[in-house]
């Protein structure tokens, strides 16, 4: 088969992977509501934890990093065996995290990414993701706000790839991640502002 359709083979799959909506999975599977349906209607881990079912949450949490992990790992490892370079890696990464944001299984209408995101960069590169998920933590942990968090990380993201790589084509990937993470987390900066943002763990209404 020739690299360029190995190439767009390995983009597809990695989008249908990112569109597998592990919230509502994980929502069905405990006998949980639609997470669409309550707090910020998002169908990511912050929102199904609303629901007070950690067990969901966590669930959610790690079929959302893994499906962007898997990509980037399965890319990064076979892909030179069919000729792939690293530009395959940065699109089947791109690919796997707007197959999130975007899902055709939920009419295009995803999370915000940022567990995906997650699982991007740590299969990227192990420091990049630990540096990105740390400053997360921290944030997070310290405001109590997982969007507040998810904007200092992804603004901090592409800042730690270029120090570890310096001008790369890997960083303008991480780049546009870092922007459609910020662009996702618009509406909650505008609550953030007026004070009427949720904290993590808030019950759902």
């Amino acid at each position: 088969m020739p690299p360029l359709l190995i190439t767009l083979a390995a983009i597809l799959a990695a989008y249908l992977l990112g569109s597998i909506p592990f919230a509502l999975v994980a929502s069905r599977a405990f006998g949980l509501a639609d997470p669409r349906s309550y707090g910020s209607k998002n169908p990511g881990a912050t929102n199904v934890l609303r629901s007070g079912h950690k067990g969901a949450a966590i669930f959610t949490l790690v079929g959302d990093v893994a499906k962007g992990w898997l990509a980037v790992f399965l890319a990064s490892r076979y892909g030179p065996e069919y000729g792939l370079g690293s530009a395959t890696v940065g699109l089947v990464a791109l690919a796997v995290f707007f197959g999130h944001l975007y899902p055709v299984f939920l009419a295009f209408k995803g999370g915000k990414g940022v567990a995906t995101a997650a699982g991007v960069l740590l299969a990227i590169d192990p420091w990049l993701g630990l540096a990105t998920l740390a400053t997360w933590l921290f944030i997070a942990l310290v405001l109590r706000y997982s969007s507040l968090a998810a904007l200092v990380a992804a603004t901090a993201a592409p800042v730690y790839a270029f120090m570890l790589w310096g001008n790369n084509g890997m960083v303008v990937a991480v780049g546009i991640i870092a922007m459609a993470l910020i662009g996702k987390h618009w509406p909650n900066l505008q609550r953030l502002m007026a004070g009427s943002e949720p904290k993590i763990g808030s019950r759902k209404g």
